[in-house]
């Protein structure tokens, strides 16, 4: 089994802790001191890891992970031509498992030992399950709220089986991110799991699969090894897509895709809430973009920008706040002030 973490991303949801010339997985989020491309690297069960990010992180992965292989994109464009780009310059067998991961995922440190062994576990499924010729594998995290910022993963809860220490299902679909109704509805359902954007395959399976569904293989393999080709034929992809959206969806409408379920404690850390939550801080968190007005009072934090630093304030009353540059408002965490100004400290001490 070989690995790629794929790391980058704009990090607005995280304004203005994570940005675009820094974004979140590059930052030490984590109490541990680890930024998240550290941990996501750290939990693998496979130490032949590959980065792929957009060349202008370069020397944020190599000082985070000097002994990964990276790989340089010249721009984002979305996750199924990062994995199309990994396919075809990562030389590995075809018959080798190839675990992908994305480097911004927050699991709790109690979960990290069962989440490694899931991953360990799930590598027979990648070469035979269901009796599925090149079967693709994605994760499933057991869901335990109603959120309306996931995905979900629908498996056929009469095909279960028992891989090692797995719960393994063909799935039925996916459903993109729901309506709070649907969201309810979909957390009474046995088996309904959120997408955790994490697969494993045969390079075998992922190539097959590249070359049905969509034409990156066809498009990229020529330019690799070529910077400024490479650099043409990623400007031409006009609609970049998610690797769910180009491959899988399909893939699971004929009957290929395979849901390994997770019971860990899991988060796309896709907010201020969430990261205050994955820090220990109480409150609920939220951008507000320059030009926007938001009330603040003294239960609340500010968190923003001032001459370039990062900075935490109480407001000193109740009132309105009007925003001049993007800031966070954190919502009732002002009792755990000393927790977030350690995060703020750890990531400007890291150049954030």
């Amino acid at each position: 089994m070989y690995a790629v973490i794929m790391a980058g991303g704009g990090g607005t949801r995280l304004h203005p802790l994570s940005r675009p010339e820094r974004p979140k997985p590059f930052l030490r989020l984590l109490p541990s001191g680890e930024t998240l491309l550290q941990a996501t690297a750290r939990r693998l069960p496979t130490r032949d890891i590959t980065v792929v990010t957009e060349r202008r992180y370069e020397r944020f992965v190599r000082d985070q992970l000097p002994l990964a292989q990276v790989l340089l994109e010249p721009m984002g464009r979305n996750t199924a031509a990062a994995i199309a780009f990994a396919t075809i310059a990562v030389d590995r067998p075809d018959d080798e498992v190839m675990l992908v991961v994305p480097a911004d995922a927050y699991i709790a440190r109690e979960s990290e030992a069962l989440y490694s062994q899931v991953l360990a576990d799930a590598e027979p499924l990648a070469r035979e399950a269901f009796d599925i010729d090149q079967p693709l594998v994605t994760f499933g995290i057991q869901a335990t709220a109603p959120a309306t910022h996931y995905g979900y993963l629908i498996p056929k809860l009469e095909t279960k089986q028992r891989v090692g220490g797995l719960d393994a299902y063909q799935l039925d679909r996916f459903e993109e991110k729901p309506s709070p109704e649907r969201a309810e509805m979909l957390l009474k359902d046995p088996g309904v799991a959120w997408n955790a954007g994490i697969f494993l395959w045969r390079r075998s399976a992922i190539s097959a699969a590249l070359g049905r569904f969509t034409g990156l293989l066809q498009t990229l393999r020529p330019m690799v090894g070529a910077p400024m080709l490479l650099e043409s034929a990623y400007e031409a992809i006009q609609q970049p897509k998610s690797i769910d959206h180009a491959v899988m969806e399909g893939a699971a409408a004929t009957g290929r895709v395979v849901m390994g379920a997770m019971d860990v404690e899991w988060s796309d850390l896709g907010s201020w809430t969430a990261l205050l939550a994955a820090i220990g801080a109480r409150g609920e968190g939220a951008v507000i973009q320059a030009g926007e007005s938001a009330e603040a009072g003294g239960e609340d934090l500010v968190v923003r920008r001032v001459d370039g630093r990062l900075g935490v304030i109480v407001p000193p009353e109740r009132g309105s706040i009007t925003a001049a540059q993007p800031i966070a408002l954190l919502r009732g965490s002002a009792p755990d002030i000393e927790v977030v100004e350690s995060l703020i400290d750890r990531c400007a001490q890291a150049g954030g």
